[in-house]
């Protein structure tokens, strides 16, 4: 497999998560932004969109432990936590809200995981795209917790997922730029 092809599932990891995501809010008309969490589209009793929510967080998972592999060339300290990320991304699937308690452990680590990864990123290549990224999701969580933000976490989930996919896309076209430059 090429460089370039490797660095595409940096690119495709994220959409993928993002175009399931949005087909079950489409499927889903009761599902509410200020009410919900994401993760209650994946519910597989409760959700008859559950197999396609879950599936496309597998994949988007398996696309970014994929592409971090390749990260860990550039940036192995990020690599390892997006591959880490990657596999719990896999596991809020695997173990949707019917698990209860291991269902919020593994979404809690997901998002500490992006966390961190964004500030190894932060360290490793100077980024101040990943600084910035890291900044509004914590914000974001912030706002949520403190109850400034008094509605459902789907919010705080979405925009901490889409600022922290910013830099990850932006670091596999950059792999992809130096490689056509090699």
């Amino acid at each position: 497999m090429t460089l370039r092809n490797w660095a595409l599932f940096g690119v495709f990891g994220p959409l993928v998560a993002y175009f399931f995501v949005i087909l079950s809010v489409f499927l889903s008309p009761w599902f509410s932004w200020q009410d919900n969490a994401l993760s209650d589209l994946g519910h597989a009793v409760n959700s008859k969109v559950a197999p396609i929510f879950n599936f496309g967080l597998l994949i988007s998972g398996l696309f970014v432990l994929i592409y971090s592999i390749e990260l860990r060339r550039y940036a192995r300290y990020t690599g390892f936590c997006l591959l880490a990320s990657g596999f719990t991304l896999q596991m809020i699937a695997l173990f949707d809200e019917v698990y209860g308690i291991i269902h919020f452990g593994v979404s809690v680590l997901f998002f500490l995981l992006i966390g961190l990864a964004s500030i190894a990123y932060v360290f490793e290549k100077k980024s101040p795209l990943a600084l910035i990224s890291f900044v509004i999701g914590l914000c974001s969580w912030l706002l949520f917790w403190t109850g400034i933000w008094g509605h459902g976490i789907a919010i705080p989930e979405t925009v901490s997922s889409v600022a922290v996919t910013s830099w990850v896309a932006s670091s596999a076209f950059g792999i992809l730029r130096q490689e056509r430059h090699d």
